[in-house]
């Protein structure tokens, strides 16, 4: 077979460094963190729903699931990988305002979900609890994500 395209001698240029998907050594610890959010946002909703705090009236498949799989198995996740991927870029001191205003966020977006029919909580159930929630499911998620990573740095 005969080549097409000669290579110039002349021509000395580097080699582009290859890119790294997502975070590049830290996929591993991405992809673990991600699932356990999932995991641990299913287990929650499932528990919250049948404690009667909160029901889920639009929802794939109602006959199948009391909780909204959308969002413990598309929505969450994709947010982790946003949340994940900011905090590891950004300075140390700023990652507790990033949670705070992840706790806002939740706190507002839950009364709108409220508002527009997504999701209905019971007499008992303080708003409050979302904002903490999240701040503290965050946080974990921060925590773990942090460990996994040390541990393969330190192999």
């Amino acid at each position: 077979m005969k080549t097409i395209v000669k290579h110039s001698k002349k021509l000395n240029l580097p080699l582009l460094p290859k890119k790294q998907f997502f975070l590049g050594k830290n996929n591993v610890a991405l992809i673990a963190t991600v699932l356990l959010a999932s995991l641990l946002g299913t287990y929650l909703d499932l528990l919250l729903v049948h404690s009667g705090f909160y029901t889920f009236p639009k929802r794939l498949f109602p006959k199948l699931f009391s909780i909204n799989i959308l969002f413990t198995l598309v929505i969450l996740p994709i947010i982790t990988t946003s949340f994940l991927m900011v905090m590891s870029k950004i300075h140390p001191f700023v990652r507790p305002l990033l949670l705070l205003i992840i706790g806002i966020f939740a706190y507002l977006f839950e009364l709108m979900a409220e508002r527009i029919g997504l999701f209905i909580h019971a007499p008992k159930w303080n708003h409050l609890n979302s904002f903490i929630g999240y701040i503290l499911f965050f946080m974990m998620m921060w925590r773990f994500y942090s460990l996994l990573v040390n541990s393969t740095k330190n192999k």
